[in-house]
Parts: C-alpha cells; structure tokens; sequence
C-alpha cells in the first residue's frame, strides 16, 4: 500500500522574514496536529557533523563483541550503555537490534530516603576505551540536536498560538537528553520482522537521524502502518506523549515502528530524544485551540505521569528487564 510522503519542513523559514515564517507555522501546525511525524530540512546540522557521529559509531559496532560487551548496560543501574541484540522488549517481544544508549555525562545520583527513584536513570555513560572519538562525537551531538530541538519547539509552539519559551524553565542545563546508536543486523533466525515493535516516545520530540535503508513505519489515520522513506539530509521528527499531555491530545504522539531488514542487511539509526528534566511536572499549555483538543489517548497499561522522570522510568524498567532484575528488583512505577 502508498502512501503519501511525510511532510518536509524546512526550519530555515523562520529566519527569510514574516511570510516564510507564517507560512512554516502553518506547516507545523498541520503536521503535528494531524500527522505527529514530519521531515526536518534547514536545520544546519552540517553533513561534516553527521558523518563525524556516524564513522565513530560504525566503527563502534565493528569492534570485537567483547569490546562490545565490556560496556554491557546489565552492568548499569543508570540504563546505559551496550544492549546485546534482542535484550531489549517492546511490547513485551524482543527488538532485533543492539545499541549504545547514552545521556548527559552526570555523576551518579543515588535516590535518598524520600526521593523519588526515577533519579536512578542520572548517571554516567560507558564508553570504549579504544575509542575516545565516540564520546567526543556523541556528546557534541546531544549537544548540538539540544539546540535544534530547542529551536523546533519553540516555534512549534507559536505555530499553535502557544507562548514560544512556555517549557523553556523544564529544560536548561538540567535537562535528561537521550541518543542512541543503534544497528539492525538484519531479520531474526526466526524470521520474526520487528526491528523494534510499535511504541510511542515518552518525551517532547524525538529527532531521528536513519541512513538509506529504510524500514521505519508510521501509523497514519487509516490504522496501517506506512513506511517512511529516507530523505537525504533531513531528520525524521515525531512528537512525544508529554506534547499529547501538554496539549490535552490536540498534537499527535503517534505509534511507530522498525521493520528488520532482510536477510543480512544492516540498517543504522540514530535517534534524539529532546526531554525536561526528571522533576520537571508538564503543566497544561494555553493556546487557543485547547476548547477543541480530544483528550489524550487512553491506555490503561500505559498511564503517564505528571513528572517526566516517572514516565521515563517506567518504559525503562519495561524495555530492559535484565537491567531491571539485577538493580531494581521490586522497584515500581508509582500508581
């Protein structure tokens, strides 16, 4: 089945005078109260940017596996580093991928008497030693999509009538910024398809870099799900649930999903998340579409919650249950 193209935005707009930028909001607009996904060109990342990350992360997933798993994230009560291929669920099924996750560089945060314990996921990264180019990479990215990320939702914001700098305070040099750098090594020995199975992102927007393969797939308003071709230099953007709550349902937070590759055909993506801080609690935005919104979509077994370090907790536990068994056995979500 066809399906038309996601829309292209070009960011750009907002700096070539008041019409082009009018007419950007309207595109905004458009694609993130109707669709949740859109393509994002104009962003001035530079391809010399990208292919810094994306040498140093393929020559981390051609390293020995032992190399590999001397940062295995079983090791980390903070969620980070190495996932082996299929040790990460979603939907309660393996994902057929491995991965580096990775965070702000922060020291260890213990969660104290009282605390709540969503500060488990505050800690350091774990980085090859052989390969001091990855972290230098890596965090310049987070870095650097941080300020596009910033950049987006402000005038995302505008676009629906909202104070531009409303989340600003939530953000700031506390902010929880998650990259992963992830391969699919192509389909299971079972055949089974999913890549990664069809889920929604927890945090504000999600700026996904993917090369030319493909395999990405959005669910659009017919219940299919549709594939999204590569654009040459352009990230593939979707909104996540704490924008579905911020705006009672009037913008989209849209289910995903990846695809395996056949046979022995390597993918490689790079996904952004742009989130608050852990304590930070989402309050509702003011626009002037908000007598309109649908309310947020119901899920019973995925409640969300009003401080953004409980939501992320939440799916954490859930995707990395051996992280999960070995650090936080008997740790719970609060109700």
């Amino acid at each position: 089945m066809t399906y038309q193209q996601l829309p292209i935005i070009d960011l750009s707009a907002a700096d070539r005078g008041p019409q082009a930028r009018a007419l950007l909001h309207a595109q905004l607009h458009s694609a993130a109260h109707d669709v949740g996904f859109f393509q994002l060109v104009g962003h001035e990342v530079t391809e010399a940017e990208t292919d810094r990350l994306v040498g140093a992360m393929r020559r981390f997933f051609a390293l020995p596996k032992a190399e590999r798993l001397a940062l295995d994230n079983v090791d980390s009560p903070h969620f980070r580093g190495y996932t082996r291929t299929g040790d990460e669920l979603t939907g309660g099924r393996q994902d057929w991928r491995d991965q580096l996750d990775i965070g702000a560089e922060r020291p260890a945060r213990v969660p104290g008497p009282g605390e709540p314990p969503y500060w488990w996921l505050q800690g350091p990264n774990q980085w090859p030693a052989g390969l001091p180019e990855l972290r230098e990479a890596a965090l310049a990215w987070i870095e650097r999509l941080s300020g596009v990320a910033e950049r987006l939702l402000r005038e995302l914001l505008l676009a629906i009538g909202a104070p531009g700098g409303f989340y600003d305070p939530i953000f700031g040099e506390s902010a929880h910024p998650h990259l992963k750098l992830v391969r699919y090594p192509g389909s299971a020995g079972d055949g089974a398809g999913q890549g990664v199975g069809a889920h929604k992102d927890y945090g504000f927007l999600t700026l996904l870099l993917q090369d030319q393969v493909g395999g990405l797939q959005v669910q659009r308003e017919d219940g299919f799900f549709h594939d999204v071709p590569p654009v040459e230099g352009a990230f593939v953007v979707n909104l996540g649930e704490l924008l579905e709550v911020a705006t009672n349902g009037y913008l989209l937070a849209t289910r995903h999903r990846v695809v395996s590759p056949p046979g022995a055909t390597e993918r490689f993506s790079v996904p952004f998340f742009y989130n608050p801080r852990l304590d930070a609690r989402v309050e509702p935005l003011p626009f002037p579409h908000a007598a309109v919104a649908p309310g947020v979509s119901d899920d019973p077994g995925n409640p969300l919650f009003a401080e953004y370090g409980f939501n992320e907790l939440k799916g954490k536990l859930r995707a990395h249950p051996l992280v999960a068994e070995r650090h936080h056995a008997g740790l719970l979500s609060p109700a």
